[in-house]
């Protein structure tokens, strides 16, 4: 047992070094935090996803090497990470999407919310939503995606972020990059 605790600690310090110059420290925390809970192993690394620059013209909003990772452990890829910022009423807040080797959301997380009302957003009850959904699915506000009173900005700010990657990831697929 203690030689697995060894080695967690070894492959977070090895892995939040090689990732810290592309994701603040705080949100990296966040993100591996989710990662162990979701895939409930504690070996898995972030590889960036680099996209070329005549496909990052065709997606609805610019993908860099610093927001798309690869989710792998011993050489098997386990899923995707997205990790980006949206609009909220003055602010933004940072959210995170988990795909599986299929591209299906596994779990949506907002992981630093910075406004005072709108936080309903975070809850795991509103966020499970998003799960299951594929580049199949168009997500619609008030329609197949349930609104939040006191929250309409945010939460209609995270179901079309997420729709928008979820458009992207489709593209991504088709070009075989993901």
């Amino acid at each position: 047992m203690k030689t697995r605790k060894v080695t967690f600690l070894i492959v977070f310090f090895i892995t939040s070094q090689l990732f810290a110059y592309q994701l603040p420290k705080k949100i990296f925390k966040k993100v591996h935090k989710e990662l162990v809970k979701t895939f409930e192993n504690t070996d898995l690394q972030l590889i960036s996803v680099t996209i070329p620059a005549d496909i990052n013209t065709l997606l609805g909003k610019k993908i860099g090497p610093s927001n798309l990772f690869t989710i792998v452990a011993d050489k098997t890829i386990f899923g995707y990470a997205y990790v980006d910022k949206a609009p909220s009423k003055t602010d933004e807040f940072d959210y995170l999407i988990l795909l599986d080797k299929e591209l299906i959301v596994l779990k949506t997380k907002v992981l630093i919310y910075r406004e005072d009302y709108g936080g309903e957003i975070g809850s795991s009850r509103w966020l499970k939503q998003f799960i299951g959904k594929s580049s199949k699915d168009q997500l619609k506000y008030k329609n197949n995606i349930m609104a939040i009173s006191g929250a309409t900005i945010s939460a209609l700010s995270m179901t079309k972020a997420v729709n928008r990657f979820l458009s992207d990831v489709g593209i991504l697929h088709k070009n075989n990059i993901l």
